[in-house]
């Protein structure tokens, strides 16, 4: 038997490196998480900011890890600040592809030149929106996969609705259901740009993952197959990492708010599939308006709900709702900053989802076989919802230009009519499939073994 010191030579070392938003973060832990059961050593890289606020989140141990699950920063390049918010996304964008890439590397050459605390570097595992590591990766000589985490000028003249019938696996979608950033009139949108630099990056890495599973976007994958390096689908990710039975790995965290878990024994007393759960994500920002009109949408269904309200989620000012509406509601209502989802989703009491239709919350309400109302705001979230609504049959879509009334009549028609009930079978359908992919045997469980053979990681 070789010396520890030769043992950690030999061991893989994955650096991690997710975008720097919580939506992000979560599922490019769950993956360092599920490597690191599979035999790597993990540095996973946060930017100062969000280490900062998952220490002020989590405690000053939080990040504290393993021998071999270590946790390290870069700088992101935006001017200094304490708060506890998401940062602009488009600066943040513009930051990470201009100022990244320098601390990145240094990173890296500290790595491999650790003295014995950790075996060199033999892989980057990259959020797909961060392709800056690609520079690094070639500059290094390793290989590089990137884990793809997610599936503004709005127009109003029809021209939405145009149906477009050229994209490999997506038939009859429309102009609408595309990502926000893709339907800008404006050549010099920064998102939109900033998108094409890091779609154009895309065939630099020797693998994409995706955190999806096979029977939920069969055409999809298929239609990707052609234009993209080797996909490797090994989701949904909180399913696979219930085959991790390490009780320290399974304690480190990764939200950027504390979670108040009170709301699961709130959970506790409801009645089965009773409670409508509202969360609009880590970076949906409402207006006053529309967080009364939602108010009271929900008030009017006399359903007792379970509404996640972020501290920043109306720009540059604190969310207030009606005194009026705290009254009527306080019986069968609970407001809080910030929850553990996954465990909301799957807890027995909730009936059904009102939700932005992000990426992690789109596949959280799968693996919950929970049905959703979909209110999309940014960047994929439109796509998500469409396939919800049509394509999976679980979503209703409600109006961006949100009304009370629509509210009350779409989450009524959610826990209790007709169409609710089909859509909860369907979710259920789905539910169970998703069991099936990250069980032994699964398409996402072998397609995890596979990744580790056939792509040069080691």
């Amino acid at each position: 038997m070789g010396s520890i010191a030769e043992m950690k030579e030999n061991k893989p070392h994955a650096v991690c490196i997710p975008y720097p938003a919580q939506g992000h973060i979560n599922p490019m832990l769950k993956l360092a998480k599920l490597l690191h059961h599979k035999g790597f050593h993990i540095t996973f890289v946060n930017t100062e900011y969000n280490h900062r606020r998952l220490l002020k989140s989590r405690g000053p141990t939080a990040l504290d890890g393993l021998p071999d699950f270590r946790f390290a920063t870069i700088p992101d390049g935006l001017p200094p600040s304490d708060a506890d918010a998401t940062q602009d996304i488009p600066s943040l964008c513009t930051s990470t592809t201009t100022t990244c890439l320098e601390p990145f590397c240094e990173l890296l050459s500290e790595l491999n030149s650790s003295g014995g605390g950790s075996p060199p570097v033999s892989c980057i595992v990259s959020d797909g929106v961060m392709s800056f590591t690609l520079k690094a990766a070639e500059r290094f000589r390793l290989p590089e996969v990137l884990f793809w985490t997610t599936n503004m000028n709005q127009v109003t003249n029809g021209y939405l609705e145009t149906i477009i019938d050229w994209v490999p696996g997506m038939m009859d979608i429309k102009l609408r259901d595309f990502p926000s950033f893709i339907r800008t009139t404006d050549p010099k949108d920064i998102m939109l740009n900033f998108l094409i630099q890091e779609t154009d990056a895309v065939p630099r890495a020797k693998a994409l993952i995706m955190n999806t599973f096979d029977a939920l976007e069969h055409d999809v994958l298929v239609g990707l197959t052609s234009m993209f390096p080797p996909i490797y689908t090994v989701g949904p990710l909180h399913l696979m990492t219930n085959h991790i039975h390490d009780e320290r790995l399974n304690a480190i965290s990764s939200s950027l708010w504390k979670e108040e878990s009170e709301c699961i024994k709130w959970l506790d007393e409801k009645e089965p599939q009773s409670v409508v759960y509202v969360n609009f994500g880590s970076i949906t920002v409402v207006t006053a308006q529309q967080l009364t009109e939602f108010a009271w949408g929900l008030a009017n269904t006399k359903k007792p709900f379970l509404w996640i309200i972020r501290p920043d989620i109306m720009a540059g000012e604190s969310a207030m709702l009606p005194p009026e509406f705290l009254t009527e509601t306080k019986d069968r209502s609970m407001m809080i900053s910030w929850c553990p989802q996954e465990q909301v989703l799957n807890h027995p009491a909730v009936g059904g989802f009102l939700t932005h239709s992000g990426w992690n919350s789109t596949i959280e309400s799968i693996v919950g076989g929970v049905p959703v109302i979909c209110w999309p705001f940014f960047a994929e979230q439109q796509t998500n919802c469409r396939f919800s609504c049509v394509e999976w049959e679980m979503g209703m879509e409600i109006d961006n230009n949100v009304k009370r009334d629509e509210v009350e009549l779409l989450v009524r028609e959610l826990m209790d009519g007709e169409k609710g009930k089909k859509m909860k079978e369907k979710a259920l359908e789905w539910k169970r499939k998703a069991e099936e992919a990250t069980a032994p045997e699964g398409s996402s469980y072998m397609n995890l073994d596979k990744l580790i053979k056939e792509v040069p990681l080691q």
